[in-house]
């Protein structure tokens, strides 16, 4: 999931909370994962495919499947922001179309659904060529904050 930033429940005039904003988490800085753009509606990231390869020398599926989920938890904890809530995956599918062995991959998640309890978004990563690589469909809940357990 998302770092570990909480969206505010609401701001001190009484309007809608703030938007989340990305925080990388530990694994996200490893993968060397770079955001471009973020909303709830679509989120985009960069990710190097050097240091992220299997033994065979393609993309690793499952940092795939990595950046993918948290691409599309962070625009479902941005739309749950939005209520003062936040979001936790529950269910995330990936098809590998093909690899890749070099360059840097684009990670698009886009939304299907924002609902109140519910958000589904496609996460497309392509290649430099633009080649589809990966299709990944996750759905977040939206849940209350929980209390910080620290």
């Amino acid at each position: 999931m998302p770092g570990t930033t909480s969206p505010e429940s609401s701001s001190p005039s009484g309007q809608a909370p703030e938007p989340w904003r990305i925080t990388l988490g530990e694994l996200d800085e490893k993968m060397g994962v770079q955001i471009v753009e973020q909303s709830a509606e679509r989120v985009v990231a960069t990710m190097p495919v050097e240091g992220n390869r299997q033994s065979f020398g393609l993309l690793h599926g499952g940092a795939s499947l990595a950046v993918g989920e948290a691409v599309g938890s962070w625009a479902a904890v941005i739309h749950a922001s939005s209520m003062g809530r936040s979001a936790v995956g529950v269910d995330v599918s990936a098809t590998h179309h093909r690899s890749t062995t070099s360059g840097t991959v684009t990670i698009t998640a886009t939304a299907i659904s924002l609902g109140r309890t519910m958000t589904s978004h496609e996460v497309v990563i392509t290649d430099e060529q633009d080649r589809r690589l990966c299709t990944l469909r996750i759905t977040n809940l939206i849940v209350d904050r929980a209390v910080d357990r620290k």
